[in-house]
């Protein structure tokens, strides 16, 4: 049977991850379809998107293609800021 999950639901919960894992791994997912989106934006190409964040062009193919999992959370904050994208952590507890 396929699951179809909503656009605001997490999609690696479904996957079956853990939550405490699902909930590290949107954040990077989120983060990353930012960072794809800024670079189609801009209008750069992968090249002049890597000078930009100050990694190889091969790095931003891996961002472009969705690669999750060659980034950790640290990388994808670090490289959103480099853009100039500003974020705030907002904790909730569990229901």
């Amino acid at each position: 049977m396929t699951e179809i999950v909503k656009g605001d639901e997490n999609l690696f919960l479904a996957l079956g991850f853990p939550p405490h894992e699902a909930e590290i791994l949107q954040l990077r997912a989120d983060l990353m379809g930012q960072l794809r989106l800024w670079i189609q934006d801009s209008g750069l190409t992968q090249a002049d998107a890597a000078e930009r964040l100050g990694v190889t062009q091969a790095r931003v193919s891996d961002l472009v293609r969705g690669k999750w999992k060659k980034f950790s959370l640290d990388m994808l904050l670090t490289l959103a800021a480099k853009v100039g994208m500003h974020f705030r952590l907002e904790l909730s507890r569990a229901a």
